[in-house]
């Protein structure tokens, strides 16, 4: 029992909150709260996530302890005054990690994906990127650095994570008295709205005393209007990851000398010019032609986010069991089904040969299993033939890309 790695209940967990929350939507009449696009694009970010931080995350952990056991400041002890301060600082930490995220070219690239989303429930919490989870770990270095032992650190941060996780839903209204001291679900949704007022706006993660010190608070007025104040125009996996490390590089290329430059990376999202986006869209045929239409076959998405999901479970439970070959295997099985379920939902024709792929890289796994892998060659040829024969990729595109109206 010891093996066992409690993180694969994670995504488990959260699909069982994100269907009561669903259910209680439909009880209360409430549709408007559930995008089928975007709950999907979420839960994929969310499985990648989850995946990619796998094989980086004891990374993290090992930086708590080196900074810990070699330059931190103070021998801060156990008891229940430092856990307190604890959680005051992790929280104090996090609000300046999150402002900076939001003033910050460089750092708003790996924040943006968390505010793609103009829904605002439970699967929007999941919008993390392994971007965004490297550069706030960096900045949560400091209370090791400070003097507080990693195993309270990891433990304080799962325990502020797991808070934030429900501070992401409309199903509760404004609680004022709470909101003096707590950041509630009306606290936080003004963050993610996009109208004039609300933004950049209530960056506290817990408590909302960090941003009436500093003069950021915001309470809610009239309904929010979720998302960015420029909505992207894509569901592409890829693109809702880089699109916005492509509008500084960008930017860098129209600016002329060092401090210009330097200003595309460092300087304010506010400066950015807002042409970049549209043109780049364009440019990476990233602009949705059909805003109008959606698929038909919906189950094909929630099969392939089902297998994504059992996957990673069984994947986190054994990870430490499993060789290099493996962890690579299911790494590549994942991502491409999850950059399939994107170009699903932006109906590409290409996605065709993201399919070969995937069932070649399967056959080619069960191949190296048996000794076989100098065989390599033989699903390929297979493949091939199957196409020339019966026209797979047409009979694929025209039962797979049906569409719908979504009025």
């Amino acid at each position: 029992m010891e093996h066992i790695n409690f993180l694969a209940f994670a995504m488990p967990a959260f699909f069982l909150f994100f269907f009561i929350e669903f259910k209680i939507a439909q009880r209360k009449k409430r549709p408007e709260i559930f995008n089928y696009e975007s709950s999907v694009s979420n839960i994929s970010i969310g499985i990648a996530e989850r995946l990619i931080n796998l094989f980086i995350a004891a990374s993290f952990y090992q930086s708590y302890y080196f900074i810990y056991n070699n330059y931190r400041i103070f021998d801060i002890p156990s008891n229940v005054f430092v856990w307190s301060a604890l959680i005051l600082a992790t929280d104090f930490v996090w609000y300046w990690y999150h402002r900076l995220g939001h003033e910050v070219n460089f750092f708003w690239a790996a924040h943006i994906v968390h505010h793609h989303s103009e829904e605002f429930n439970f699967t929007a919490a999941a919008r993390i990127t392994t971007f965004q989870a490297v550069i706030r770990t960096g900045f949560w270095c400091v209370l090791p650095f400070v003097g507080f032992h990693p195993t309270m650190v990891i433990t304080m941060l799962i325990v502020h994570g797991a808070y934030s996780f429900f501070t992401h839903t409309q199903l509760i209204g404004k609680i004022k008295w709470l909101e003096y001291v707590f950041v509630t679900p009306s606290v936080h949704g003004i963050h993610h709205a996009s109208d004039e007022k609300y933004l950049d706006k209530n960056y506290g993660d817990m408590f909302t005393f960090w941003d009436r010190l500093f003069g950021t608070f915001q309470t809610e007025e009239e309904k929010p209007k979720y998302g960015l104040t420029h909505p992207l125009k894509s569901y592409s996996f890829l693109w809702q990851h880089f699109h916005y490390y492509f509008e500084i590089y960008e930017l860098m290329k129209r600016s002329t000398g060092f401090k210009e430059k330097w200003k595309a990376v460092f300087g304010s999202p506010a400066h950015m010019d807002q042409d970049i986006r549209p043109l780049l869209e364009k440019r990476f045929l990233q602009d949705k032609t059909n805003p109008n239409q959606r698929l038909r076959f919906k189950n094909y998405l929630y099969i392939q986010l089902g297998i994504s999901t059992f996957l990673l479970t069984v994947f986190t439970y054994y990870f430490e069991f499993l060789n290099g070959f493996d962890k690579v295997f299911v790494l590549s099985i994942i991502l491409i089904t999850l950059i399939n379920c994107g170009a699903l939902l932006e109906q590409r024709k290409w996605i065709y040969y993201l399919e070969y792929a995937r069932i070649y890289l399967i056959a080619v796994y069960f191949l190296y299993e048996e000794n076989l892998i100098t065989f390599f060659f033989i699903p390929l040829g297979i493949m091939i033939f199957a196409e020339q024969l019966f026209s797979l990729g047409k009979r694929y595109q025209n039962v797979v890309l049906q569409l719908e109206s979504s009025d």
